[in-house]
């Protein structure tokens, strides 16, 4: 079982990206964390810019609204699910290396601020998707669809 963590995203773009990317690649359930924008706002309607890049996915996949992310975080591990963030750090483990377990939540965060140290002190393992140009990252819903598709 797959799950996925957005923590602070954004892009109501990129939302939406990872939904449809979720879709595909057979993801059970989103959490929506922090600032990351939902599906529908708050007095009830369709978020256009969500729908338009999900193509529907968000009325496919089930999503929940969540501010505490270390109780997330806690509350997945008690039940058994591998918590990996998906960061660039000293402790990470490069994307061919991982092991994919048999149930786990990703964590994808920040366009611009990745995921803070205390999330990254709380989880299973750390991946990392390996830069080999100039750039030291990808967006954030392209990384997502390579860690999906990967496992």
């Amino acid at each position: 079982m797959k799950q996925l963590i957005l923590h602070n995203v954004r892009s109501h773009y990129n939302v939406g990206a990872m939904f449809r990317t979720a879709d595909g690649a057979g993801v059970s359930k989103l959490f929506l964390v922090g600032v990351t924008p939902s599906p529908i706002d708050r007095f009830g309607r369709p978020v256009l810019e969500i729908h338009k890049t999900a193509l529907g996915a968000e009325l496919e996949i089930p999503w929940e609204k969540v501010e505490d992310i270390l109780g997330l975080i806690k509350k997945l591990q008690t039940e058994g699910v591998c918590v990996v963030a998906v960061e660039q750090a000293e402790t990470a483990v490069p994307l061919g290396d991982f092991i994919v377990p048999e149930s786990v939540a990703y964590i994808m965060g920040s366009e611009t601020e990745g995921l803070p140290p205390e999330i990254l002190e709380q989880v299973d393992s750390i991946l990392e998707i390996p830069m080999r140009g100039k750039k030291e990252s990808l967006n954030v819903s392209v990384a997502a669809g390579i860690v999906l598709y990967h496992s």
